[in-house]
């Protein structure tokens, strides 16, 4: 018997049941294949393998103990076998594809480096055919369905021969007016030459890239960042970031193709690649627009570029670090801190077993970086000199070497205080963890500042009680005869009576004298007419002895709330200073930020409410509903890390799922109470918070690292975002397909694109496309309804449409 094409899982606890001292392998095996529905000829063979197993069992015991002696002996033999099954997930058929490429490029590896890759592996129809099926996947399309759209042994011999013309294989698209921003996109041709590419250079620089490179990798990406720079960097002192602006231009190019020559000896895929660059399809630039975000302008091997060619620093960095924790004796800070018992030897190495050297808690010099594709940050342990130093030999590395233009607000900041970084979109700051006694005294402080605040209401409530009860008074007591006979004329009254106009009513004439009172009030200064009435009125008629008490104890409690913490645990007996507070490092989400975001894509007014959608009107009520269910998944997904997620979930999912209401609401014309009743089931598509956390721990415990994987996930994850218009129903005279690369359906309309961004330099991060290209503003494209629900949820982005589908 062998375990042939079974999973790994499965023949371990087949063989945990097998050696079993009472076990019967016959009934084992049978259980075991009914149970995970394995085909009826697999499961008809090992039938009949049982039966004549029974028959022969007390003939030939001895027999059957040798038979499993070595079929178990086979089972080592069988699972260093290649599954070669096809997986089922749309991520781990991805994942297939890219490691068949990966054996072909792993064959062409001789003498230290991996040669003659266009020939041998780009140039290879099974390659091609790969790489367009890993286009495919990214764009949701089956790639079960046969598409005999090209030849892709014509394709290999013309990358083969060198006759494959890149600059044929593009389209441009230019924006209006007189200045004219041109986009140069592949055509689906190049792009499966360009993703074959990417395939073979993430292959072979992948497993170098080092442990601070977080972009683009596999079990790598924003979160990952974000917990190294919360949990792993302890006590900084100071940190920066750096922001870099490039553009791709000969020398940056030169000095790529460089790096890339210590690898790979290949002239014909550096011909290519320059080809790329002359044809300007190749969009490379440093800083230039958000990364990972799906965008049309990043082009598929943007990113594993922008990976190898700062890997570079990576590895400067490295030779930094240990200049300035372990080989530099004349930057030291007397601090404790925490350092490396090897830094420690080498230090004693190098001053020859000096026992007397300084001691090692002394040495508290530490460097850290934390780089998501080209935006890098740093934090150091040390004093102001050390970091200076530091960041000035970072920045003339990136400028000398690299050649990177390095923007001129990168600024040293202290760590302690109010001050906060950017990184990532998100804000990065120090906060002092509260110890018990400071959290006792704060809830303490809170307890008082809500009985005083209590207080001054019910105040408030009476007085104004009384001032409405004084008004209500005197306007009964006033007459129209009691007006009359008034003979004081030094009376304001008195004074203002010839003003009176003949046959003016009586409640005209209240409202009269109650605007001259109110001027002597300075009724302008007042808040509501009830301020007037409890300040005016009321206070001044009551006793001076309970207003100073009042007062009084207002006062007192203003001063213990606004006490420092400090002097107030002074007071307590039992308080010493081993109960000093913790600082940790905090990822706050800029909530300001946000909400400006929802005023710029027309989610919300001016005063924060939410609004209707109307670009959204014209389409059916799942696609309304979808859109706004894809921007709460991102949105929810991208800030999880925060420490602030409760705020964001409470403000991203209110004010969507009430914009989504008012979307619909506006469509049919009825009160937005009637459409939560009418759409209940359908709004429920709209996750809530705790849905969101829910689906995420239930990733975390499923391992799913195929379907959460960066990098296999680059560009999808997190985009998708945009606003689409219902442009025109396709006909039988005008038909239209779907524009998504790979999908053979109609479209059944056709759609205008509205970018929402058009800055070049978007001032946050917000987990999805926020500044596409302006020349794909109101273009048109055709989908069909899977792909632009796929748009809608993100699980589709803007690489995957073919701009060009319409010339």
């Amino acid at each position: 018997m062998r375990l042939v094409g079974l999973p790994s899982v499965y023949k371990a606890n087949l063989l945990k049941c097998a050696i079993r001292p009472s076990a019967n392998l016959t009934q084992i095996i049978s259980s075991f294949f009914i149970n995970i529905g394995e085909s009826s000829k697999t499961s008809q063979s090992f039938r009949d393998y049982s039966s004549a197993t029974a028959v022969n069992d007390d003939s030939n015991k001895g027999a059957g103990k040798m038979t499993l002696a070595m079929n178990l002996a086979c089972v080592v033999e069988e699972s260093s076998c290649v599954d070669e099954r096809k997986p089922k997930s749309r991520m781990e058929l991805k994942r297939y594809c890219e490691l068949r490429i990966k054996k072909r490029v792993k064959e062409q590896y001789m003498d230290g480096k991996f040669q003659d890759l266009m020939t041998k592996v780009i140039a290879n129809p099974d390659t091609l055919q790969d790489a367009y099926n890993c286009i495919r996947l990214n764009s949701n399309v089956d790639i079960s369905i046969n598409n005999d759209r090209f030849d892709f042994s014509s394709m290999a011999e013309e990358l083969c021969s060198g006759s494959f013309d890149v600059k044929v294989n593009t389209f441009s698209i230019s924006t209006k007016g007189a200045n004219k921003e041109t986009l140069v996109l592949p055509t689906l041709r190049l792009k499966i030459v360009q993703e074959a590419i990417r395939i073979i250079l993430e292959v072979i620089y992948k497993p170098y890239f080092s442990k601070i490179s977080h972009g683009c990798r596999s079990g790598r990406g924003h979160s990952s960042a974000l917990k190294y720079i919360s949990k792993e960097i302890s006590n900084p002192d100071w940190w920066f970031t750096v922001h870099i602006n490039k553009k791709l231009d000969a020398c940056v190019l030169a000095k790529l193709i460089s790096i890339m020559e210590g690898k790979i000896e290949d002239p014909s895929l550096y011909a290519i690649i320059h080809s790329m660059f002359d044809a300007q399809v190749l969009n490379l630039e440093f800083g230039g627009f958000p990364k990972g975000h799906g965008l049309p302008q990043e082009g598929v091997l943007s990113a594993i570029l922008i990976n190898i060619y700062l890997d570079l620093f990576d590895r400067e960095f490295y030779r930094l670090s240990m200049k300035y924790e372990a080989l530099d004796p004349s930057i030291h800070s007397n601090r404790d801190g925490s350092y490396s018992m090897l830094r420690s030897w080498f230090r004693r190495q190098l001053k020859d077993n000096d026992l007397n050297c300084q001691s090692e808690n002394n040495i508290g010099i530490r460097v850290h970086s934390c780089r998501f594709m080209d935006e890098i940050f740093f934090a150091i342990s040390g004093s102001e000199e050390v970091a200076l130093s530091f960041k000035s030999e970072i920045l003339n590395y990136l400028r000398n070497s690299l050649h990177l233009d390095i923007d001129n607000q990168t600024e040293l900041l202290p760590c302690e205080g109010p001050q906060e970084i950017r990184f990532l979109g998100y804000l990065v700051r120090r906060s002092i963890k509260e110890s018990p006694a400071v959290k006792a005294v704060h809830k303490l402080k809170e307890k008082v500042e809500l009985f005083a605040l209590q207080k001054q209401e019910a105040w408030d409530a009476g007085t104004i009680r009384i001032g409405k009860k004084w008004l209500g008074h005197g306007l009964k007591k006033v007459k129209e005869s009691e007006i009359k006979h008034l003979a004081d004329s030094n009376s304001v009254l008195g004074q203002i009576s010839h003003l009176r106009k003949a046959g003016m009513e009586t409640d005209h004439w209240y409202k009269h004298l109650l605007k001259i009172w109110m001027q002597d009030a300075k009724a302008k200064a007042a808040k509501s007419e009830e301020i007037i009435l409890s300040k005016y009125v009321a206070e001044p008629s009551l006793p001076q002895e309970l207003k100073d008490s009042f007062y009084e104890f207002q006062r007192c409690a203003e001063e213990y709330v606004s006490a420092e913490t400090a002097s107030t645990l002074a007071l307590m007996p039992n308080y010493s200073s081993s109960c000093d507070s913790e600082t940790t490092t905090e990822i706050i989400a800029p909530v300001n930020a946000i909400k400006k975001r929802l005023l710029r894509y027309g989610l919300a007014t001016n005063d924060g409410y939410p609004r209707t959608t109307t670009l959204l009107i014209l389409q059916d009520n799942i696609q309304i509903i979808d859109w706004f269910s894809g921007v709460v998944r991102r949105w929810l997904r991208w800030w999880s890390e925060c420490d602030n997620v409760n705020e964001v979930k409470l403000l991203i999912s209110d004010q969507l799922r009430k914009s989504c209401i008012r979307t619909l609401a506006a469509k049919y014309r009825i009160h937005e109470n009637e459409i939560e009743k009418r759409f209940d089931s359908e709004l429920s598509r709209i996750p809530s918070t705790q849905e969101i956390e829910q689906e995420m721990a239930y990733e975390k415990s499923n391992n799913q690292v195929f379907d959460n994987d960066e990098a296999l996930m680059y560009g999808i994850s997190y985009s998708g975002l945009c606003l689409l218009s219902l442009a025109r129903m396709v006909t039988e005279s005008r038909p239209c397909n779907c524009f998504v690369m790979g999908c053979p359906s109609p479209a059944p309309s056709v759609y205008t694109l509205h970018v929402m961004e058009r800055q070049k330099f978007p001032g946050w991060k917000t987990g999805f496309s926020s500044c596409i290209h302006p020349s794909l503003n109101r273009r048109r494209i055709g989908l069909c309804k899977q792909h632009l629900k796929d748009l809608y949820l993100g699980n589709i982005s803007l690489q995957s449409i073919d701009f060009g589908a319409w010339n």
